[in-house]
């Protein structure tokens, strides 16, 4: 069996647009990286955010023991000075979340986008794009440019990649 090792180009919404130079494209990627970690560490607020309401209702949960073990006094004191506790000064971890992703969050992926738009027509992960190109075991399974029901609706050869059958 021959392997075809002639490199296929990614579909056209990966494809860097004419006279799009390499440095552009690799300062491209190193943005949208920046953005993956702003979107993991809002990943990680909302986890804060769950698990902290989580535990607010277990102390609640905790209270109540104490409350039917005999321990007013303790429960009291727990369920005055920590059940509803603000995270933060004036704020609970909903409103963290609300000012993050309308501040800092918003502002950056408008900026990602913003930049990307003007820079390469709009077109997302082209750094990526073309280290899979580069990467990837052409006419090899599980190698494929694209996944085989689109590259097979779009008329393609058996590598997966775009184009006019042989």
């Amino acid at each position: 069996m021959t392997t075809d090792t002639t490199p296929t180009p990614p579909d056209d919404a990966h494809r860097r647009p004419h006279g799009l130079d390499d440095d552009t494209v690799a300062a491209l990627g190193e943005l949208s990286a920046a953005l993956e970690i702003v979107e993991q560490a809002r990943g990680f607020l909302y986890g804060f955010h769950r698990l902290t309401g989580k535990a607010d209702l277990a102390l609640g949960d905790a209270v109540e023991s104490l409350r039917r073990a005999g321990h007013d006094e303790i429960a009291d004191l727990l369920d005055r000075d920590l059940v509803g506790r603000n995270v933060v000064e004036g704020r609970w971890t909903y409103q963290l979340v609300e000012d993050y992703d309308d501040g800092y969050y918003a502002a950056f992926r408008d900026h990602e986008k913003n930049v990307r738009d003007s820079l390469a027509d709009g077109k997302k992960h082209l750094f990526e794009a073309e280290m899979k190109e580069a990467r990837r075991s052409h006419g090899r399974r599980h190698h494929e440019a694209l996944p085989r029901e689109t590259a097979v609706d779009l008329g393609s050869s058996t590598d997966g990649a775009v184009g006019p059958s042989a």
